[in-house]
């Protein structure tokens, strides 16, 4: 079953595995109306109707539509996590920081490409979701220093963070310029992408 979102982000957290299944269902159901119908148009009783579920189901964990993106924007950067632990775990802890580089942003033009809803909402940066102090290039900066930093052998400190931070920042802006230009992502602007990020990068990991 796919990660469930912090509690913070939902009126109430499943306890029960029943329950859990339900917010699943639903947050499944609003990722796929998003590719089909886009956030203005996404309704809290369409997400109901399509996850099979009564719509007092959905307001049991969100009060609005906004609220039910955000939970859907953590969910994916759990999952996007859990996808970039994997591929770090495959590759040793020696192998270096470019190659954790290559699998930060590997995993995430992966998920840009086939995960529901992602294109549209990814970690809330398309339709701007939470609170002004989990911005969501902060919230993926924070997860990246937290999960790196011993796979780096460094300490999990605010420059750390604040080098993150520029970094996601920066290949935000350019993956969104490479699929602007392009609805599979155009591999020149991420080639650029990836080889700025390493530049930067260089002067501090090196």
């Amino acid at each position: 079953m796919k990660p469930v979102p912090h509690a913070t982000s939902l009126r109430r957290a499943p306890v029960q595995r029943r329950s859990a299944e339900r917010l699943t269902r639903i947050l499944d159901a609003c990722a796929d109306l998003l590719d089909e119908v886009g956030y203005d148009a996404l309704s809290t009783r369409a997400v109901a109707l399509r996850a099979g579920v009564p719509i007092g189901s959905v307001y049991r964990f969100f009060g609005n539509k906004r609220a039910m993106v955000d939970a859907l924007a953590q969910r994916n950067l759990d999952i996007y996590t859990e996808r970039v632990t994997h591929r770090l775990q495959e590759t040793g802890s020696g192998a270096g920081w470019r190659v954790a580089m290559d699998a930060v942003l590997d995993e995430y033009l992966a998920m840009k490409r086939t995960a529901p809803g992602f294109s549209l909402v990814d970690f809330g940066n398309q339709i701007p979701v939470g609170t002004r102090d989990a911005e969501p290039n902060t919230r993926v900066a924070d997860r990246l220093t937290d999960m790196l930093s011993a796979y780096l052998d460094r300490a999990p400190d605010e420059d750390l963070r604040r080098i993150f931070l520029i970094a996601v920042e920066a290949a935000d802006t350019l993956v969104q310029l490479a699929f602007r230009l392009d609805p599979a992502g155009d591999e020149r602007v991420i080639e650029e992408t990836r080889e700025l990020l390493r530049a930067y990068l260089s002067r501090s990991l090196d």
